[in-house]
């Protein structure tokens, strides 16, 4: 039984002018990423790379129409690399533009056709959440089908994973949290995941311990703080990218991922909303397995007992680093209740299987029920 994969080759730089000359990027390389991270990091540096700029082809997070934009606005053939400068956006489409035979990025997402890696991929990410320079996962909303799809396979490896703390000093205070939040949210449901082995479970409760002792040193010392951790959430952020891209992610991913379509609603801000509610139901169906060791591992680094009750008190914690929401003030409607809990059932059964339990279309509807208003309607 394969117990992990660890694929990329991971480096860690002070600064992009270092990264820059160890990796002799040049004409040959495309470098996907944003205008407000080009002109302080690498304007400078005279590179002759050609460089795109996310955000001149959409605005918000991946969907099959960016990425065709992309494909279309570049020769890729010309390129004999990929280099991703950027958060889960950028690096989910830098992972398909390293592909070959791509035109209509939905036939991928929707598996008409097989991804082929065609052209090396360096990930450096400018976030502290995703931990996708690490994982073999790449996801976009189909705008036709008004839902996330995710794409699994060997060939959407990168190569490379470059790790450049400094890159994150100017990430402002909720896009830091909602990114660090959707690690721990990695973190937690890689430990629970069917998948999981203890080689697995040395990154993900690695990742906890990082992200909770950093909170509470927030909370402590107040949010200009996070500026002096940086370098800790990014490294939580990989080990939770490394535990999760062997074990999957679970439920809290699958029920988020229609709001997050239909919503616009970021990828970790839409995590963070079900994070409790899908505990607490897992605690709820199942209280004596693998939960338990979760618990103690919370409960000592936020305090009170191991218990029932770990997961409300961590909801508390989080809320005093960012409130959570209720799904209404994002605009959901009551109705799309059953329909956003048929759309889980019908399109994310690629997560649901790595859940700590199975869970029911009764089980989903009463979650997002729960959280419509914060009370059962």
């Amino acid at each position: 039984m394969k117990m992990i994969s660890l694929k990329p080759h991971i480096y860690r730089f002070d600064d992009f002018k270092t990264f820059a000359k160890e990796f002799e990027l040049s004409g040959s390389d495309l470098v996907l990423t944003h205008e407000f991270l080009y002109r302080p990091y690498m304007e400078a540096l005279g590179l002759k790379c050609t460089f795109a700029f996310q955000e001149k082809y959409g605005s918000g997070e991946p969907s099959d129409e960016m990425i065709d934009r992309i494909i279309a606005n570049h020769s890729l053939d010309s390129f004999d690399r990929i280099i991703a400068i950027g958060g889960g956006t950028v690096i989910d489409i830098a992972k398909i533009l390293a592909l070959g035979g791509v035109t209509k990025s939905s036939e991928l997402f929707e598996k008409h056709i097989s991804p082929v890696k065609k052209r090396k991929l360096l990930i450096v990410p400018t976030t502290c959440g995703t931990g996708s320079e690490v994982t073999n996962i790449s996801i976009a909303e189909v705008k036709h089908l008004h839902t996330k799809l995710g794409l699994v396979g060997d060939s959407l490896y990168p190569d490379h994973a470059v790790l450049i703390p400094k890159l994150l000093e100017n990430l402002p205070y909720p896009f830091f949290v909602y990114s660090s939040i959707d690690a721990l949210i990695h973190a937690m449901e890689s430990m629970l995941s069917p998948k999981a082995n203890i080689y697995t479970e040395l990154y993900s409760t690695a990742a906890i311990n990082k992200i909770l002792e950093g909170y509470a040193e927030i909370l402590e010392k107040g949010q200009e703080h996070r500026k002096n951790l940086l370098e800790n959430f990014l490294i939580a952020s990989n080990y939770a990218g490394i535990a999760f891209a062997n074990t999957g992610v679970g439920a809290v991913h699958a029920l988020s991922y229609p709001l997050g379509g239909v919503y616009h609603v970021p990828h970790g801000e839409a995590n963070y909303q079900f994070l409790i509610e899908v505990f607490n139901l897992y605690y709820a169906l199942n209280p004596n397995g693998k939960i338990k060791e979760l618990i103690r591992l919370i409960a000592g680094k936020i305090g009170g007992a191991a218990d029932g009750d770990t997961f409300d008190r961590l909801g508390d914690f989080l809320n005093d680093i960012i409130k959570a929401k209720k799904l209404s003030e994002y605009g959901m409607k009551k109705e799309e209740i059953e329909l956003f809990s048929q759309n889980v059932i019908e399109k994310q059964q690629r997560l649901l299987v790595n859940s700590y339990v199975p869970i029911a279309l009764p089980d989903i509807i009463n979650i997002y029920k729960n959280l419509y208003q914060g009370v059962d309607l």
